[in-house]
């Protein structure tokens, strides 16, 4: 077992501090890139479209067989949106990439570039196989993920990463994760953590490494986890026991709890499906009143549940903050017809929650992540200070809220999503605007005074966006606005998450669907003991890659399974 001295940290901290090497070569002559001990051919023939296919756009992908990587055209047919490679050894290979061309385009409406990042590594080789993060990247870093094990003591076939997977257990030292955390910091960004594994709580020191995240500035710390470990202590050693665990990584600094939640039978959701209401229980005793549930939506499996899933949230909205939905990832070898049994994407899972909901919450109530973005530029224009932007790719992800009207017992009878009572759109167009106004005003050195009645202005135009008479009488989401404006933070929009239920779409690529621009503009990202940061979909898809890079590190510890 390796583990790291006090009087090597700076040391280490010095070294990280200088750019790093690239993890693969690029040889321009053979086009081949060479990475953990693998050649991969570069380069290929350019898809061909059929006359009932429309382009739309040319993206780079990779064999899902060889890892080649290739020219790609995204194109639609038959209302869908599709992306094509032709490998020169595997044929051509086709992927359902949107399932519906017009919210495709709907969504694309918002795209946003990214401020650009701080470069890790040296630029040595074609995305995606420089991570990272390289010059190339355009977004930095708004939610790292800190891999604190690889072990789980369930065995879902479709995860992202287990220590059966991987053939060892990964579990880095207190220090290590400093240095990680040190590593993150130099983006200069509000730093927000999820602490995953694995299950990162059969890590007896979790509240250990918590209390360090906060020592470290870290602002949002998330755990990543299936919430049965609560429920257990709750049976082996009493529900007192399982409140205090549960209090003191609240108290340790633990801010949301991000929580596997598959469906709400026990078919759809076996792994946890017993266990949930004592998780929950055990939450509300101890005050955690940031839960997320997080459902990973399968075709055939669970798609049937979507809309209840929601129904169970707005039940218990005095710890659960929102659902975040995660079309499945289909990694490994595949065949096609197998891949469309299963494969599931964003405007799927809206349109079925449209229908499982009696048209509550339509697809249209739904926006792009980088929509976020749109609102960190305002923010930015306000306060002077740019303190998170997530300009992801408008196909990454999307995202809306909701208002809960309960009857007389305090149960859900209808949901009421933002879109019926305030013109989001309209806002959006406006923010752009002033955006620009407000920046212009602060290159002009608008004195505080003339500011403060911008902002004023501001406020007061507020109201023509709001639909009164369909705005639920229990909120007043002008007053909650105003007050963000007023403090010119994300902070204040706590309120308004308290007060809604978050509804969320993240959709994880697999060597299928994958996307270089897609890639190129993440920015959930994994944070490596090498001293690297990793985007989402370069770590999870090439496992073998991220894995060797990680094992070429002499400075973490490593246990054999």
């Amino acid at each position: 077992m390796l583990s790291l001295h006090s009087d090597r940290r700076s040391e280490t901290d010095q070294r990280h501090a200088q750019i790093l090497d690239a993890p693969a070569r690029f040889d321009p002559k053979a086009k081949t890139v060479s990475i953990a001990g693998r050649t991969i051919r570069i380069g290929g023939p350019l898809p061909k479209l059929k006359e009932n296919e429309r382009f739309i756009a040319y993206t780079l992908t990779v064999c899902p067989y060889c890892y080649r990587l290739l020219p790609a055209v995204i194109f639609e047919r038959g209302g869908k949106v599709y992306i094509k490679r032709s490998c020169p050894e595997h044929g051509t290979i086709e992927e359902l990439y949107f399932g519906d061309a017009q919210i495709y385009k709907r969504f694309m409406k918002y795209e946003e570039e990214g401020t650009g990042v701080t470069a890790y590594v040296k630029l040595e080789a074609p995305c995606p196989f420089n991570c990272g993060l390289c010059p190339r990247h355009k977004n930095h870093t708004a939610l790292a993920n800190l891999v604190v094990t690889n072990r789980c003591d369930l065995s879902c076939w479709y995860c992202f990463f287990y220590a059966e997977k991987m053939g060892y257990v990964y579990e880095p030292t207190l220090e290590q994760i400093r240095m990680m955390i040190r590593q993150y910091a130099k983006e200069g960004v509000v730093m927000s953590v999820q602490i995953t594994g694995g299950e990162p709580t059969l890590r007896p020191d979790l509240p250990e490494i918590i209390k360090l995240l906060k020592e470290e500035g870290v602002r949002h710390i998330q755990l990543n986890t299936h919430g049965i470990t609560f429920a257990r202590l709750w049976f082996e050693k009493g529900p007192e026991t399982a409140v205090e665990y549960a209090k003191k990584l609240r108290e340790a600094g633990l801010n949301t709890v991000y929580m596997s939640f598959d469906g709400v039978t026990p078919r759809t959701n076996p792994k946890n499906h017993w266990e949930v209401p004592y998780t929950l229980e055990v939450f509300r005793r101890a005050g955690v009143t940031s839960v997320v549930l997080v459902p990973t939506v399968i075709k055939g499996i669970n798609t049937h549940e979507l809309g209840a899933i929601i129904k169970f949230a707005a039940k218990h909205m005095d710890v659960i903050r929102g659902v975040n939905y995660q079309p499945v990832s289909l990694t490994g070898r595949m065949r096609k017809e197998e891949r469309e049994k299963y494969r599931v994407t964003i405007p799927d899972v809206l349109k079925l929650i449209e229908e499982q909901t009696d048209g509550q919450i339509p697809a249209d109530a739904w926006f792009p992540i980088p929509v976020a973005a749109k609102f960190a530029y305002f923010l930015e224009a306000l306060s002077g200070e740019l303190k998170i932007c997530m300009a992801n790719h408008p196909a990454c992800g999307s995202a809306t809220y909701v208002f809960v009207e309960r009857d007389a017992d305090g149960l859900p009878k209808r949901f009421i999503p933002i879109t019926e009572f305030f013109d989001v759109e309209g806002f959006i167009e406006y923010m752009e605007q002033k955006t620009g106004e407000l920046r212009a005003a602060r290159e002009g050195r608008l004195s505080g005074f003339k500011h403060k009645l911008k902002i004023a202005s501001i406020i007061k135009d507020l109201p023509k966006f709001v639909d009164r008479e369909k705005l639920p009488k229990d909120l007043n989401i002008t007053k909650l606005l105003a007050n963000v404006f007023i403090k010119r933070n994300y902070e204040a929009l706590g309120e308004l998450h308290y007060r809604m239920l978050f509804l969320g779409n993240m959709h994880f690529m697999d060597p299928y669907n994958y996307d270089v621009e897609r890639v190129m503009r993440c920015n959930i990202h994994y944070l490596s003991p090498d001293g690297r940061i990793i985007p989402f979909c370069t770590y999870n898809v090439f496992t073998t890659f991220t894995a060797t890079i990680s094992l070429g590190s002499t400075e973490y510890q490593l246990k054999n399974t």
